[in-house]
C-alpha cells in the first residue's frame, strides 16, 4: 500500500497542473505579461543552416564529452557509435599531442565544452541595468558579429493551445512572429508543464529535450537565452532574436541538449526553437542586450 501511494502522490506531481480546480486553487494575482515580437521585425539574420550547423557542432562536443553516459543509446546506434568512437578518438590525440596526458578521456564542464567549441562562454548573473535582475553575459572569449550565442528555452506552445493559467505574471512567454509562444519561465507551473511534457515524450534512453535548464546545473550552457534583457537608451541592444524550426533529420541521439517541447504530444510538426545572434562583436565581460520585443500588458 505504501508503494501504491508513493507512486499515486509521484504521478499527481506530475500530471496536476492538467486540472483547472488546482490550478485555480494556485494561481497567485500578478500582471499578466508577454514578451512579443512584432510581424513587421525581419527574421533570419544568419541562414537557417548556420543554425543548424552551430547546434550541430555544439551538440556533438556535449555529446562526446559526455560519451560515459551514452552507453544506452549508442548499443542502439551502432553505426552511430562509431562514428562518434572516432571523433572521440581523433579528440584524444589531439589532446595528447597538446598535455601529454596519456590518461583516458579528460571530461569537461559543459562550459568548458562551449569555449572549445565555439571560442566563448555565456552564464547568467546580476544585470548591469538598474532593477533589472538578473542578465546573461559573456564571461569567456570573444564572439563575433553573426553568431549563434544563446537559446531560448521553454514550451513550444502553437496557436489556440492552452496556456492562459500559465501566462498569469509571466513574463518569460515570448511570441514568434507566427504566433507560436515559447514559455521560458522556469519556475511554478510552467516548470512543471515543461518537466511533464518532456518526460511523456521520452522513447526509452532518448530523451527529446533536455530539462537542466530548470536548474542551475545546465547540461546546454547555451540555454540562457530567457534572461537576456531587453535594450535601453544607455544599452543598445546585441543580439537578436531568430525563430528555428529544428529540421526532421536532426539526429536524434542529440535531441537531448533541445531546451524546448512541444505542449502538444499529437501534432506532427517541426520543433520550433529560438536562437540569439550577435548584431555585432561581443567582448568578454560584455552583457547580452535584445532588441524588437515590447513588453504588452
Amino acid at each position: 500500500e505504501a508503494a501504491m501511494l508513493r507512486e499515486l502522490r509521484r504521478r499527481w506531481r506530475s500530471y496536476k497542473y492538467r486540472f483547472v480546480p488546482w490550478l485555480a486553487l494556485n494561481l497567485r494575482r500578478q500582471r499578466r505579461t508577454l514578451r512579443y515580437v512584432p510581424e513587421s521585425s525581419q527574421d533570419k539574420i544568419i541562414a537557417d543552416e548556420d543554425v543548424f550547423e552551430t547546434l550541430l557542432k555544439t551538440f556533438k562536443a556535449l555529446f562526446i564529452n559526455d560519451l560515459s553516459r551514452q552507453a544506452d543509446i549508442l548499443a542502439l546506434l551502432p553505426e552511430v557509435k562509431c562514428q562518434y568512437l572516432e571523433l572521440l578518438s581523433v579528440e584524444q590525440k589531439q589532446s595528447e599531442v597538446n598535455s601529454c596526458n596519456h590518461q583516458g578521456q579528460h571530461v569537461f564542464s559543459p562550459e568548458d565544452v562551449l569555449f572549445n567549441t565555439l571560442g566563448f562562454t555565456v552564464s547568467r548573473d546580476r544585470s548591469s541595468l538598474v532593477s533589472a535582475g538578473t542578465g546573461v553575459f559573456v564571461t569567456r572569449g570573444f564572439v563575433p558579429r553573426g553568431t549563434v550565442v544563446s537559446m531560448y528555452p521553454g514550451t513550444v506552445y502553437r496557436k489556440h493551445e492552452p496556456i492562459f493559467f500559465q501566462s498569469l505574471g509571466n513574463p518569460f512567454i515570448f511570441r514568434c512572429i507566427d504566433g507560436v509562444l515559447i514559455d521560458g519561465n522556469d519556475k511554478g507551473l510552467s516548470r512543471s508543464v515543461y518537466r511533464s511534457c518532456s518526460r511523456r515524450d521520452q522513447l526509452g534512453p532518448f530523451q527529446m529535450s533536455d530539462e537542466s535548464w530548470l536548474t542551475a546545473t545546465l547540461q546546454n550552457p547555451l540555454a540562457v537565452g530567457q534572461y537576456v534583457n531587453n535594450c535601453s537608451h544607455e544599452k543598445a541592444a546585441n543580439v537578436c532574436y531568430q525563430e528555428f524550426d529544428v529540421p526532421g533529420h536532426f539526429p536524434v541521439e542529440l535531441k537531448q541538449y533541445l531546451p524546448n517541447i512541444v505542449y502538444s504530444h499529437d501534432i506532427e510538426s517541426h520543433l520550433r526553437c529560438v536562437v540569439l545572434v550577435t548584431l555585432r562583436d561581443i567582448k568578454q565581460g560584455e552583457e547580452l542586450f535584445s532588441n524588437y520585443y515590447t513588453v504588452v500588458s
